[in-house]
């Protein structure tokens, strides 16, 4: 089936809010909403526009829309949540959510006010989509060098880029500590990526690990599918945190600001 339009998305999506007990992630919400529209891996993959799927974009704009009809809410760490109006809501008008939030009348002042936004939430997607299509222009060893220096200002510890051929795709390592007390050896694997990264791709990295460490992170410049996230976090087997590339701009925004200077230079040292 083709991905439904933004506004079919609105009651799925706040079906799956209540399904996920009235918060969830964007990915928990994409995999949530996904499932209920039985939609497939080729159709959740289809592109939008530089890395971002069709279905991502349009489900932002749904999410977008709840949130200035007031139905949702979100806050500064990219957790969405249902309001205490949503609550109570089972099923929307969505022709009258886009004619409250297109046309506010003084009783939906702050729908009106949330409008203003649209050019800023815009220029924002804009922003990390030239970001996203920066990194995937620099060579892979700049794109490690950066993954390195991303996981140090997250606060990891003796990270090193060790990527090598024969090394079963493992391009580094580092040490979080917890409290100062407690320490987990973690290994990363970093994707250059357009697409989407398969289950397949997962099970080679966590191959390449087992002994090495006590966790790994696969970082992407491109998206995960709905099977590669589940086998990332499947039971009895050592689990992987994934970071794609909306991740990695939206949760890491200060920490790509400091690593823009060298971004640039990779990219100059490139052209010489």
């Amino acid at each position: 089936m083709p991905i439904p339009r933004f506004e079919e998305m609105m009651n799925p999506l706040l079906e799956a809010m209540r399904e996920l007990g009235g918060s969830a992630s964007i990915a928990e919400m994409e995999e949530a909403v996904s499932e209920i529209l039985g939609l497939s891996e080729e159709e959740i993959g289809e592109i939008h526009r530089g890395n971002r799927t069709k279905f991502s974009y349009r489900l932002a704009w749904t999410r977008n829309y709840l949130k200035r009809y007031g139905v949702l809410e979100n806050s500064a760490r990219g957790v969405w949540a249902l309001t205490p109006e949503g609550s109570k809501v089972t099923e929307v008008d969505f022709e009258e959510v886009k004619r409250v939030v297109r046309n506010p009348d003084k009783q939906n002042q702050k729908a009106g006010e949330e409008l203003d936004t649209y050019n800023e939430e815009l220029s924002e997607d804009s922003w990390r989509d030239e970001l996203l299509n920066i990194l995937l222009r620099i060579d892979p060893g700049a794109f490690e060098r950066l993954c390195k220096r991303f996981l140090r200002e997250s606060g990891f510890v003796q990270v090193e880029v060790t990527g090598r051929s024969g090394d079963g795709g493992i391009d580094g390592k580092g040490v979080v500590k917890i409290g100062g007390i407690l320490s987990f050896h973690v290994v990363f694997q970093c994707k250059r990526y357009k697409g989407s990264v398969t289950p397949s791709i997962i099970r080679d990295f966590r191959g390449a690990m087992m002994g090495r460490a006590d966790k790994g992170i696969l970082i992407t410049t491109g998206s995960f599918t709905r099977d590669a996230r589940s086998e990332a976090q499947r039971d009895g087997a050592t689990p992987i945190d994934l970071i794609d590339g909306d991740d990695l701009v939206l949760r890491s925004i200060s920490s790509l600001i400091i690593m823009l200077p060298e971004v640039y230079r990779c990219m100059s040292m490139q052209t010489v």
